[in-house]
């Protein structure tokens, strides 16, 4: 069906994924799906410890279809996973991740509660959702599908249907041990679950008619068993929600996508007394921030008015009352970036979100030093915490059903009519001041086309489908703007249920360095300047386009004969690359392009058609022959995973590791951000690096690459610091052959670097902007006036250059991986290993 000229936003419909509920499964056993093998993926709190994550191939369980046609009950026989008497919730008198099955599988005995597998952990342990509601027959289940798709996609319709809140279920999301080391939200969920299903409360019957609950039961079962904060892979998971590297966060992306719950809380640990959001400034400018604060503080406040109920007291029990940050705090803790589950989930009409930090701390240092019997005392008390506050919520929920469905379906209404940010007035609930007022302009629609890179093009477009936001592609050129773009353009409708989703990942962000000085994590993002297409807001848009369920394919091989050149200016093209050269393919360098002889053309159309990229013909090539990168890398968990999911083999390596005797033989590059000190080595270790160093290369990131480059007497170059703090989306201008070359016109910067007093053999390959580099962040000079963004302008932030023993060195002062994040940097890294591990080959010429 083609579209009209103008295009309206309800016809840029990619077809919701809003269904039923969970999906159904059949009585008996759950069949594990079969896994997906991941092209590349899609961010991860910075560990700072080398880690090692294991060498396994990239997989990912597909997510089966949830079935509309089926109600509710819904029971699946969830396999049991092995006894694990190593589990490190046992110590705490906590239910163990082997014990969460056995639990579920008993409680589904009831008739309110359904139980399934939402997809697997990193290390492959199964996620658990379980759905706590009244039963539905199938025709009730479907009618609960229909209300919930046209909230979304008919939403102004829905407001003036005055009988939909009475037919509608509520829908409340619970997500429990999102940070493994932080365990009681998962017994607290279990604990409540339990209670719904059997209680004779004619306020618990009336709930469950009206209400469907909703428990990610354990988010991180990885970090549960192993009593860290990270997944299997290092990843902070609640960092991770615009990136959705890891599958874990793309599960319950899924969930808040299918159920569109108007009401969630995130279980945490450990601050005290407990922690319940809203939030300090700043916040975040796409939300439709009027609705949001009213329901959130007012949930807040019933959650602490029933953790106080509990009657703990710091003399007796030494827990401290709850604290609300908007009301009782001045900033730091903030609702800015949507990395977090509670500040994402609002793009999904969710219209209070909420952090709750339970009070006692059990991990870290208590974990392993306090008795066994203080540790338990703690726990049972952060339980019944954790419990109160999922009570709270629900109550909350069956108290403000038909205004939470009304402010949920206002959300859609606005973003589907287009409407200006509205300013949320001074007042509105109390103690909201001025300094709480954040906004942003929607532009008319975004254009996203190939200018750049038609493989990064289509990436950007698979993952804003996948997070439920609506894009179309152009049946023919149209303009905007005044600029003509070519058919098969893609386009983002702002008149859009999910407007602001589709906002904050396309919009350039701002620079908030003015406002506030404290944050709590970064500040500043954009998939439109960091990800390697070319996206362009435009205010007025007349197009004929169809909605796309996946981006058009993008790889092509050139009929006319001869050797074919793969630039590398995307992620997909280091993969087809490397490839490559897993296959023995013989691929030649040349200054940020891959040269494959005319004998590889076959390998090349497979590479081609697997990775989406796009080959073009040269009449002859020359180049460094390439051979397989190997890395050792002593690097933070999301550098070890990205580099390996680009296709290069890493071995993680530490000081300790070097001084315990390592052999370089099977090395080409050293990867140094963290973990490793040059002064440390012992004499051993050092004499074995430095005979590396004659034929090696040697890459660096951050304050520890920079001491080593010093301590190592590579690189001639002074590193500059700037505040620690600082971060976000910075201009920058490339120069250099080597790494710069191709490179997007934005980095990322967190604690930025820059370089002076480069000797005579370095070569600056990209500086900061000469007319201020900081795009969207938040980036403040130090007390001393030093270390701002000021200080960093025109200065280099990426050198590269040969020491005179001979290793070839990149020095980074940006951060090209950050948490998986910004993709269109990741070629940098890549041009930098083939480059310094290919530097001291002979140049030659390619048939």
């Amino acid at each position: 069906m083609r579209l009209s000229p103008v295009l309206l936003a309800a016809l840029l419909v990619v077809p919701s994924l809003s269904l039923a509920g969970p999906r159904a499964a059949a009585a008996g056993p759950a069949e594990p799906p079969a896994p997906a093998v991941r092209d590349f993926g899609n961010g991860p709190e910075r560990n700072e410890v080398a880690a090692d994550i294991p060498e396994q191939a990239q997989t990912l369980r597909a997510q089966p279809e949830i079935s509309r046609e089926v109600g509710y009950p819904r029971h699946t026989r969830l396999p049991v996973p092995a006894e694990n008497p190593a589990d490190a919730s046992i110590k705490l008198g906590l239910v163990p991740y082997h014990g969460i099955a056995p639990r579920l599988n008993d409680l589904q005995r009831s008739d309110r509660v359904s139980a399934e597998v939402i997809g697997r952990s990193y290390s492959g342990r199964d996620l658990y959702l379980v759905t706590v509601t009244a039963p539905e027959s199938a025709a009730e289940a479907r009618e609960q599908a229909r209300i919930r798709e046209r909230i979304e996609n008919d939403p102004a319709a829905a407001a003036r249907d005055r009988t939909l809140a009475a037919r509608y279920k509520a829908p409340l999301f619970v997500n429990a041990n999102i940070h493994g080391n932080e365990w009681e939200g998962t017994d607290a969920a279990l604990r409540v679950i339990e209670e719904l299903a059997t209680s004779t409360d004619p306020k618990i019957a009336d709930l469950l008619a009206r209400t469907r609950l909703y428990f990610n039961v354990t988010a991180n079962p990885d970090g549960r068993v192993n009593g860290v904060r990270q997944n299997g892979a290092g990843f902070d998971l609640n960092r991770d929600f615009i990136t959705a590297s890891q599958s874990e966060v793309r599960a319950m992306r899924q969930v808040m996508i299918d159920a569109q719950p108007v009401t969630m809380i995130d279980l945490h640990g450990y601050v005290n007394g407990t922690l319940i959001e809203p939030t300090t400034p700043p916040h975040g400018a796409n939300y439709e921030y009027d609705l949001f604060i009213q329901n959130a503080y007012a949930n807040g406040l019933g959650m602490e008015a029933a953790i106080n109920a509990l009657g703990y007291t710091f003399e007796k029990d030494g827990v401290y009352p709850p604290q609300i940050p908007f009301r009782d705090s001045a900033e730091g803790w903030d609702d800015w970036p949507p990395i977090f589950t509670p500040q994402y989930a609002p793009f999904h009409g969710t219209v209070a979100a909420h952090t709750v930090e339970i009070p006692l701390r059990v991990n870290g240092s208590d974990y392993t030093q306090q008795p066994v019997e203080e540790l338990r005392r703690r726990s049972a008390i952060n339980t019944d915490v954790a419990a109160a506050a999922i009570r709270a919520t629900y109550a909350f929920v069956q108290a403000k059903h038909d205004r939470l469905i009304a402010d949920q379906i206002e959300v859609f209404r606005r973003g589907a009519a287009g409407e200006p940010s509205r300013v949320v007035p001074v007042g509105i609930v109390p103690g909201f001041g001025p300094e709480d007022v954040y906004n942003t302009t929607f532009p008319r629609a975004y254009v996203i086309s190939g200018r750049r890179s038609a493989t990064a093009a289509a990436r950007l477009v698979d993952h804003l489908i996948a997070n439920d936001v609506r894009v179309g592609r152009a049946d023919r050129p149209f303009r905007a703007d005044g600029r003509t773009y070519p058919a098969g353009s893609y386009v983002v409708d702002m008149r859009q249920p999910k407007r602001g989703l589709a906002n904050v990942m396309l919009e350039p962000g701002a620079d908030i360095s003015p406002r506030v000085d404290a944050m709590y994590d970064i500040s500043g993002w954009s998939h439109a300047l960091l990800w390697g297409a070319t996206v362009d807001p435009v205010t007025s848009l007349r197009v004929e386009a169809s909605p796309v369920k996946a981006a058009a394919p993008t790889g092509s091989v050139p009929r006319t004969p001869g050797p074919l050149a793969l630039a590398v200016t995307d992620a997909k093209e280091v993969l087809a690359v490397n490839d490559l050269l897993a296959q023995g393919v013989a691929v030649t360098w040349a200054d940020g392009t891959a040269i494959v002889p005319a004998s590889a053309r076959p390998a090349a159309r497979t590479v081609s058609d697997r990775y989406g990229v796009a080959f073009t013909r040269v009449a002859s090539g020359s180049g460094v022959p390439l051979s397989p990168v190997r890395i050792a890398a002593a690097a933070s968990a999301d550098e070890l995973f990205t580099l390996r999911e680009l296709g290069f083999a890493v071995t993680p390596v530490s000081t300790a590791a070097l001084n315990a005797g390592f052999d370089w033989s099977g090395t080409d590059v050293l990867y140094v951000s963290s973990g490793l000190s040059y002064a440390a080595l012992n004499p051993a270790a050092r004499a074995a690096l430095d005979a590396f160093l004659a034929t090696g290369g040697v890459i660096t990131r951050g304050g520890t690459g920079a001491a080593f480059n010093a301590a190592a007497g590579l690189l001639t170059a002074t590193s500059v610091a700037g505040r620690d703090d600082a971060n976000g989306v910075v201009r920058t201008v490339s120069t250099g052959r080597q790494v710069g070359a191709g490179s997007p016109g934005h980095s990322f910067v967190y604690s930025p670097r820059w370089f002076t007093g480069l000797g005579p053999e370095v070569t600056v390959e990209q500086s900061y902007a000469a007319d201020g580099p900081l795009v969207s962040g938040h980036w403040r000079p130090d007390a001393d006036g030093t270390g701002g963004q000021d200080a960093a302008r025109g200065q280099a932030a990426v050198v590269s250059g040969r020491d005179e023993r001979g290793a070839a060195v990149v020095l980074f002062g940006t951060e090209p991986l950050f948490r998986n994040h910004p993709k269109g940097l990741f070629p940098q890294v890549a041009r930098a290993l083939y480059w310094a591990s290919s530097a001291a080959r002979t140049t030659v010429t390619t048939p």
